[in-house]
This record gives C-alpha cells, structure tokens and sequence, in this order.
C-alpha cells in the first residue's frame, strides 16, 4: 500500500446498464430469475460498487502485486433501473485500519437514488492469497 491511500479518497464511475445486468441474466439456469422483471439485478449493483471501490484503489496499491477482495456489503437497493440507463457510482473511504478499508458508496440512475450503504474491502498480496486458495483446492 502507497502512503496516498488515506480516508477521504473519493472516486466516481458510470456505467450504462445493458440487459445482460438485469435480473434474468443473474443465474440464466435458474428459471425463477428468467421471469422476474427486467430491471439492473442487486448482485450485479454490488458488482458495479466493487469495481468503483477497485478502480479508486488501484493507483494506491502495489498493482497487480496487491489487490482488494470485498468482505461486508451493507446496501440497500432503493429503486429499480431498466435497461438503457447510466448508473453513476460515488465511493469515499471513510477508514483504514491497516489492510482493512471502510467506504461509503451510492448509486443514481439518473432518476432515483437506487442505492447507499458501506462496503468493506481488504487488501491481499495476490500471490499469498492464489497460493491458499490452491491450497483449499488441494485438500
């Protein structure tokens, strides 16, 4: 970690919502989503405020020695989007506690507030982290 990774970081991003982020496109095997409505999914929401959180991140770290895996989402998912809108995503670290860093994040739609909460990330060496993942695989 660079000494600039500090609390206070903010970032932005936007991201045009195409149907392969909608709900029937969460799990294509599972037929319960393939009839629910098309709108942006929540787990494909958390995906987009991980990749803001990573992008803001990434000039302060070690890249790609070091990385960030997520470890808390706190969200709530305030209001539906379709596809065809931009969703802009707004992070700000607001703690560090060593390898441990806290945001709070929201999302807009152009329309509505369709998210705000927290999200907590830690930062991994990415050749320790592979090595115990092999090692879980192996037994």
């Amino acid at each position: 970690m660079k000494d600039t990774l500090q609390a206070g970081l903010e970032y932005s991003f936007a991201f045009k919502i195409d149907e392969s982020k909608l709900v029937p496109a969460l799990f294509p095997e599972a037929e319960e989503f393939g009839v629910m409505p098309n709108v942006f999914a929540t787990g494909y929401l958390v995906g987009l405020i991980e990749w803001t959180c990573i992008q803001a991140l990434k000039p302060h770290l070690d890249w790609p020695a070091e990385q960030t895996v997520g470890t808390k989402v706190e969200v709530s998912h305030l209001a539906a989007t379709p596809a065809g809108l931009e969703v802009a995503t707004k992070v700000k670290l607001i703690e560090t506690d060593g390898r441990r860093l806290i945001f709070e994040v929201e999302a807009h739609d152009g329309i509505d507030l369709i998210t705000r909460g927290r999200h907590e990330r830690f930062v991994i060496n990415k050749e320790k982290f592979d090595a115990g993942i092999s090692k879980k695989l192996a037994g």
